[in-house]
């Protein structure tokens, strides 16, 4: 399947003149070497966005069920360093490791992640590749 069938998987086919042989469809997880040393908690997420958002709704006159709501938006503004959280991973106990897991921070297997439903939109654009590649 040249590229232009792929891009049409998402919207208009596109016309190119270059030659998809130099493409791949193969996919391999990356490779990944853990640090010997264990990152501090907090360099694993950014909160500063987050945090200063909250203390504006705090600061606000707004009814409490309203500051209980933005307070929760509030929290989608941090920032995750999954690098430093796989080190972190790597050097947790088994039981942080699971919980790890399940919230995503990590995926281990990928199966796992499919029956989790964090990998489902992966997985459903990887079965129309497959059924446009025939």
């Amino acid at each position: 399947m040249n590229i232009a069938k792929q891009a049409s998987l998402f919207g208009a086919e596109l016309e190119l003149d270059q030659d998809d042989s130099k493409y791949s469809t193969k996919v391999e997880a990356p490779v990944y070497k853990p640090s010997e040393k264990k990152p501090h908690l907090l360099e694993l997420v950014d909160i500063s966005k987050s945090n200063s958002l909250i203390r504006q709704v705090l600061a606000s006159s707004i009814p409490q069920d309203e500051k209980e709501f933005l307070i929760e938006a509030a929290k989608r503004h941090s920032v995750f360093n999954y690098e430093k959280i796989a080190d972190y991973y790597a050097h947790a106990s088994p039981e942080t490791q699971a919980l790890m897991e399940k919230s995503a921070l990590v995926i281990i297997d990928f199966g796992k992640a499919i029956e989790s439903g964090y990998v489902r939109l992966c997985d459903e654009i990887r079965n129309q590749y497959l059924e446009h590649a025939e």
